[in-house]
């Protein structure tokens, strides 16, 4: 499917077609798009059926006629940025990057400069635009004070095959954290609902009205004194999932001023306080993925290098501990 053109499709539905809800039928079809985009295109009234407006719960019938038109994307508002990025690897089809701390993923309405997507667009000149003009390539996200490895799409069969992989969590991420506390257990699983906080709407918590099953695993892999070194696994994807399923366990991630930690920095040696509050970052890096590749089928694993900033308090933790 070009990247540059409108295109258009018909479908008459026949007696050996699957029936269904009209945006799951649609979504089968290979075009390239995911149920979301498909659902976007009937709202916006680019998906006709039997000539008129549908909706996506409609239940399909045989003889029913489908037209789509999927659009052109719109020429990108955001602007290519020399942003230094560090590209782990690339092909036509996807791309690996490694995200430093601090910078957000993409821009929001009205502000478009020094973002992640800012850097894509300078870096790599084939981004997928299906992701909407402040979007492009995104099939994932990280915090803006978490560093680590991206997955991003260069073209639109690309994108609407990792956005359905990162759905049916086909895609392995793994984390490494440093954690408040002296943990009892090497290993474990933390499992409940998250959701928008009642008391803070620009929180997520475990109290919440409308939570969605969130489930992370972790291993220690190194305890210094009142810290540890965690490797952890999303087995969910919810949006701050691993901040507050620590936090929440009582070992929130070291510098993480949303989920708490500061009745922790005072148990801290005077040096790693120093440093903990000079950084100003929880201390949470993606650190690899792995998947199949969404055209060539080949498995890929991906690893982006511990930042700086970790680096010196794990070498001053393990000086203390080694004293």
């Amino acid at each position: 499917m070009s990247d540059l053109v409108a295109q258009h499709y018909s479908f008459k539905i026949s007696p050996d077609m699957p029936s269904g809800r009209l945006d799951l039928f649609m979504a089968r079809q290979n075009l390239g798009l995911t149920r979301n985009q498909i659902q976007k295109l009937l709202e916006a009234g680019h998906i006709k059926l039997n000539g008129h407006e549908a909706k996506a719960a409609y239940k399909i019938r045989v003889g029913d006629c489908i037209e789509i038109e999927i659009p052109a994307p719109a020429s990108l508002e955001t602007k290519p940025e020399a942003i230094p990025l560090e590209i782990l690897y690339q092909d036509k089809h996807v791309a690996l990057i490694d995200k430093p701390a601090g910078l957000v993923v993409h821009a929001s309405a009205g502000h478009s400069e020094g973002t992640l997507v800012n850097a894509l667009l300078y870096h790599l000149k084939d981004l997928s635009g299906i992701g909407g003009k402040l979007r492009p390539g995104i099939v994932h996200r990280l915090d803006k004070d978490t560093s680590g490895i991206m997955l991003v799409a260069k073209n639109n069969r690309a994108h609407a095959e990792l956005v359905r992989m990162f759905q049916n969590r086909e895609i392995q991420k793994t984390y490494l954290a440093l954690a408040y506390g002296s943990f009892k257990q090497d290993s474990g699983m933390m499992q409940n609902k998250l959701g928008r906080s009642r008391g803070n709407r620009k929180k997520i918590s475990s109290k919440t009205q409308q939570g969605k099953e969130a489930k992370t695993s972790f291993k220690v892999l190194k305890r210094f004194s009142n810290m540890a070194l965690l490797e952890v696994k999303p087995h969910t994807g919810r949006t701050h999932q691993i901040r507050v399923h620590l936090a929440e366990s009582g070992h929130p991630v070291v510098g993480d001023a949303v989920y708490g930690g500061r009745q922790w920095i005072h148990k801290l040696s005077p040096a790693l306080q120093g440093l903990v509050q000079k950084i100003k970052r929880q201390m949470l890096h993606a650190q690899r993925l792995e998947f199949v590749h969404p055209v060539s089928g080949k498995k890929i694993k991906g690893e982006a290098s511990l930042p700086s900033d970790f680096q010196k308090i794990l070498q001053e933790a393990q000086k203390e501990i080694s004293n």
